[in-house]
């Protein structure tokens, strides 16, 4: 009997979804729940499983396709058939003669190499970052077992560095490589095009003195460590400050629903906007008012852990009612972050660094970062941005501030 794989559904607003590699081939036995293939959504990848015990019979769709949702990409057969390519090739190496010494020596790079290839094996990562530039994992030496991502950015850097023989005959479009956007990095661009488009974008900029939280950091991040198993970061300070400070500014945490309403959101769903191997994702802390310190930098680490595999769900990358964005980790020290529609706000941190200031009439040295806020016009007033950040900063600098609601 013939089993049909279909394309499942993986939320409301999913509609299409991209082959990123078939992990089974055409004739070759799998078990029920044995993963065949790697998709990927416009929010995040996944894995498709084996419906029963059967045989892949036929691939319909190839690796880098863009399919729908309900669409059927294979077709598998009850039965078993083939082994896996695995055993195929450890049967054929047995059966192999074996090589005279002279031979083995003269050519032994090439034997090394033969047998290295043929084990290769890659990460989930570095398969997807094989599939991106058309790569098979026995183009990559790995330096370990199997071929990750950064096995393959290297290769890939290499690669370009190198001068081309024939460069000088050859004009721009034959030196250039078109490949297709992922649909993560499609759903990124028409994101932010829509929040240009749309919202009515300002930002705002402030600055705020970082040594109260860096000797909080000091004096208490190897004992919180030691109990929670996570660093004590600046994200779970600022996070409890926009907390602090939405709830004195509900506007920020709103959003505008059908041109003419405003819907007041009581919850604060915060999204943390980290790198992935696709480009940045903003993964949510549901609920985030309700979370401790450890709990949210938990949440981050793992977000952060799985962003960089692509193995976040799309049900954790939605709902979000406001966002942070953090370019200091990549050494920003100013920016105007765009707002995630239909959020109303974002908040840009920014590198720290020492920078002299003046203290009660004294100039000083104090880490310094900037702050920016951009929001949303149609539904936040300069005056309340202003404060907001402000708010922001007084908690940064002074955080019992919070636990007094002052």
């Amino acid at each position: 009997m013939t089993i049909e794989l279909k394309v499942p559904e993986s939320g409301e607003s999913i509609q299409e979804v991209q082959i990123l590699k078939w992990l089974k081939s055409e004739g070759e036995s799998v078990q029920e729940d044995e993963d065949v293939v790697e998709l990927e959504t416009d929010k995040a990848s996944m894995d498709l499983a084996a419906p029963a015990n059967c045989t892949l019979q036929k691939i319909l769709k190839q690796e880098g396709e863009i399919v729908s949702v309900g669409e059927v990409i294979a077709l598998f057969e009850e039965g078993a058939g083939k082994p896996a390519a695995k055993s195929d090739k450890k049967s054929k190496k047995a059966d192999q003669p074996k090589a005279e010494p002279a031979a083995a020596t003269k050519s032994d790079g090439n034997a090394k190499s033969a047998s290295s290839n043929e084990d290769t094996q890659a990460t989930p990562s570095g398969r997807r970052e094989l599939l991106k530039h058309g790569l098979s994992a026995s183009d990559v030496a790995p330096a370990g077992k199997t071929v990750r991502r950064e096995d393959v950015e290297k290769y890939v850097q290499s690669i370009s560095s190198r001068p081309s023989a024939d460069s000088g005959n050859r004009n721009e479009k034959e030196m250039e490589e078109v490949i297709p956007m992922s649909l993560i990095r499609r759903r990124i661009a028409s994101k932010l095009v829509e929040a240009q488009q749309k919202a009515a974008l300002l930002t705002t900029f402030n600055q705020v003195d970082m040594s109260y939280v860096m000797d909080l950091r000091k004096r208490h991040g190897e004992s919180f460590q030691k109990r929670y198993g996570v660093k004590l970061g600046f994200m779970s300070f600022f996070t409890k400050a926009l907390i602090d400070a939405l709830k004195a500014h509900p506007e920020l945490n709103a959003e505008i629903r059908d041109e003419t309403n405003i819907a007041y959101r009581n919850y604060f769903h915060i999204g943390i906007a980290v790198g992935s191997g696709k480009g940045l994702v903003v993964p949510v802390l549901k609920f985030a008012e309700r979370m401790s310190f450890a709990e949210i930098e938990q949440a981050i680490q793992e977000f952060a852990g799985r962003a960089k595999s692509n193995q976040l769900k799309p049900e954790e990358l939605s709902g979000g009612t406001f966002t942070i964005s953090n370019g200091g980790v990549y050494g920003s020290m100013l920016s105007t972050p765009i707002v995630n529609p239909p959020q109303s706000g974002v908040l840009g941190m920014h590198a720290i660094e020492e920078r002299p200031v003046a203290v009660n009439g004294q100039v000083v040295i104090r880490p310094m970062m900037y702050l920016a806020l951009t929001y949303d016009h149609r539904i936040v007033d300069g005056r309340e941005a202003v404060t907001f950040l402000k708010r922001i900063k007084e908690a940064i600098e002074e955080p019992s501030r919070m636990l007094i609601e002052a």
